[in-house]
């Protein structure tokens, strides 16, 4: 069918989409090294514990940068894979070397703020282009990173 990419979707829809989910990349692949930088330089009375969640998180965000990237093929485009390209889009940003436990939780709850709210868009995006394999991708993001807000807000008091 013409106008349609081969799983069926509008192509300058799912080419806006693929942008979009190119912008989810960059963010998350910031976030994924932040993190690993927090994992490896966290220092205090919380190490044992923060230690084990940083590694948790960042093997996390590894499956979502592949499933991302994944994502953007399956529209039929190309996901962009330099760093150089990240951090020129990314809203969130290269951390300084954080050793500090809770500047670098309260660090990781501003980059779910901002890859919640671009998964939102994403999901409102999705709706409207009858993607219903990007649209439960970001829904299943959303319920689980909305958890992680509440417990890693918990640990601040917040």
């Amino acid at each position: 069918m013409k106008g349609l990419n081969p799983i069926g979707l509008d192509i300058k829809k799912s080419k806006k989409l693929a942008d979009k989910l190119n912008l989810l990349l960059a963010n998350y692949s910031l976030f994924y090294q932040n993190t690993r930088g927090y994992h490896w330089n966290i220092k205090g009375e919380k190490f044992f514990e923060l230690h084990l969640k940083f590694e948790e998180l960042y093997n996390d965000l590894l499956l979502k940068i592949d499933e991302v990237a994944e994502r953007i093929l399956t529209l039929g485009h190309t996901p962009n894979h330099r760093y150089s390209d990240y951090k020129s889009i990314s809203e969130i940003q290269e951390s300084k070397m954080v050793s500090d436990g809770v500047k670098a939780v309260g660090d990781i709850l501003k980059s779910f703020k901002s890859i919640i709210a671009l998964q939102r868009e994403l999901l409102s995006m999705s709706e409207d282009a009858g993607d219903e394999g990007t649209n439960a991708l970001m829904s299943d993001y959303i319920r689980e990173q909305e958890k992680a807000v509440w417990m890693y807000s918990a640990f601040l008091n917040q």
